[in-house]
């Protein structure tokens, strides 16, 4: 059951006009590169939080530590997909560590494709980036993906979203904390704003 819910979460995370590529591979035999970063980010993030998560979470008797090692593996999937979107968890989210509910943050804030179900910043605008940080690196001038020179104002707009999305789901966050910090801590705060920013829908209660 978990398998077939994964599976409709991260179709629903890739958006509909990566699905319609992808429908169309058989004849093109080509993705754009929008539909490539979907698809490499997206795999990227599912599986780096997954594999995160198990690690952060493996002993944790309160989350998955009281499961077998294909259920651990299966919980911490399930909840590095659900974050990007869904909402849905099969462990506690209350007891699971300060770094894992920072890592699950993150997952939310960054959400899914454009066009797609999912809220946050979106995968694109985290890929361009991560790709300028890459290029800068490298001692080029601009942004390059896959031989493909992005334009100043993409990237600017990028920085710009990340920005801006960022200013917001701390400033709540802090509205949060500064209004129940007699009951919620910092990082609990921080998660339920991100949950919120990204359409989410997880709290840790």
């Amino acid at each position: 059951m978990q398998a077939v819910i994964i599976f409709m979460i991260i179709s629903g995370g890739l958006g509909f006009m990566v699905w319609v590529e992808i429908g169309e591979w058989r004849k093109k035999r080509h993705l754009s590169l929008h539909a490539r970063m979907v698809l490499l980010f997206s795999c990227i993030l599912w599986v780096g939080g997954a594999a995160l998560i198990g690690l952060m979470e493996w002993n944790n008797p309160a989350t998955l530590g009281g499961l077998s090692v294909p259920g651990k593996v299966m919980a911490s999937l399930f909840q590095s997909v659900s974050t990007r979107t869904a909402g849905m968890n099969t462990v506690d989210l209350a007891s699971c560590g300060t770094l894992s509910k920072l890592l699950m943050s993150v997952l939310q804030f960054i959400g899914a494709a454009p066009g797609s179900t999912g809220g946050g910043v979106k995968v694109t605008t985290f890929a361009v980036i991560i790709l300028t940080i890459r290029s800068v690196a490298q001692g080029r001038d601009d942004c390059v993906i896959a031989e493909h020179h992005i334009e100043s104002k993409t990237v600017y707009r990028a920085l710009t979203i990340i920005v801006l999305g960022g200013l917001a789901a701390v400033g709540s966050a802090v509205v949060v904390f500064y209004n129940t910090s007699d009951a919620v801590s910092v990082i609990d705060a921080i998660f339920e704003s991100c949950s919120a920013f990204g359409t989410v829908g997880l709290s840790v209660g």
